[in-house]
């Protein structure tokens, strides 16, 4: 028997495999919070500077994988042993092995919540082609949040692969046929757009970046058109729930714009598991069915 035909027979299995993953994919992700920011950053400075006729300074190789990951405050190498997702943090008591600097915490949280997210995802879809496109959706949202919750940006080169993987997937109907996820790209971006301009012309301000407008073109071509009002729905309340808690407990100044993204991540990755759940209780407790 192979590994595929074991996994897909082995649901337990397949459960522990997708948590021991979604915990390598973790770490990794915490690698694409910090890093894609300063990488996107350092392409705009280039790109201004050859628009301007001047040279930029040469910069040390910086890439998602270059240089090694090392503590920003001594500069120690964390070695192999030092990165294994959440045990290393606790095996370090949550500080530098060098200089006993405290590490972020937020380091094991991304861990353990893309294990958990992946978990959820592995019992939920079974093994197959839905869980595999649900896990890279799920790791995306992630990623997504954390850097708009930290840089208030939503970066392309996560939003629009994921506009296409969405697409691609549902050429063979795995989340819904292809028309309704063309129409929810389209639908997903659209939206949002007359919404900002909308809001820009009678406010004379900014309401949301086009990061957001392109997240939920993404979730439309993953779930379909029919799922975007669920997700918009749920994202407002998650958003005003957030928003008056951080506000209340004085975690949050009320000047300070609070990113909309992590909102529609939420929304969208709890309409992907839980959406027809949700729908059915609606309908349900409406008298419609």
């Amino acid at each position: 028997m192979s590994l595929i035909d074991y996994l897909a027979t082995s649901p337990v299995a397949w459960i522990i495999i997708a948590g021991i993953l979604g915990l390598l994919v973790g770490s990794f992700l915490n690698v694409v919070i910090y890093r894609l920011p300063i990488i996107l950053e350092r392409e705009w400075t280039e790109q201004c500077a050859e628009l301007g006729d001047q040279a930029s300074p040469p910069e040390a190789v910086f890439t998602l994988s270059r240089p090694r990951s090392a503590c920003p405050h001594c500069g120690h190498a964390i070695t192999a042993l030092e990165n294994i997702p959440v045990i290393s943090y606790l095996f370090l008591a949550g500080k530098c092995k060098a200089c006993r600097t405290p590490i972020s915490i937020r380091y094991p949280i991304i861990e353990a919540l893309s294990a958990l997210m992946s978990v959820i995802i592995a019992w939920h879809f079974g093994f197959g082609w839905s869980a595999v496109g649900a896990l890279l959706l799920s790791w995306a949202l992630i990623a997504l949040t954390f850097i708009d919750v930290d840089h208030q940006l939503l970066p392309d080169k996560i939003t629009l692969p994921l506009i296409w993987l969405g697409l691609a997937f549902n050429l063979s109907g795995v989340y819904t046929d292809l028309h309704s996820s063309v129409i929810g790209a389209i639908a997903g971006y659209l939206s949002l757009w007359s919404i900002y301009h909308l809001f820009k012309l009678v406010t004379g301000k900014e309401g949301m970046g086009y990061g957001d407008f392109k997240l939920l073109a993404a979730l439309g071509a993953w779930m379909g058109w029919q799922a975007l009002p669920m997700i918009v729905l749920l994202s407002s309340f998650v958003g005003a729930l957030i928003g008056i808690t951080l506000v209340l407990l004085k975690q949050h100044q009320r000047e300070i714009p609070i990113p909309f993204g992590p909102y529609l991540a939420i929304a969208g990755w709890i309409a992907l598991v839980w959406g027809e759940v949700i729908n059915r209780a609606y309908l349900h407790w409406s008298g419609l069915v």
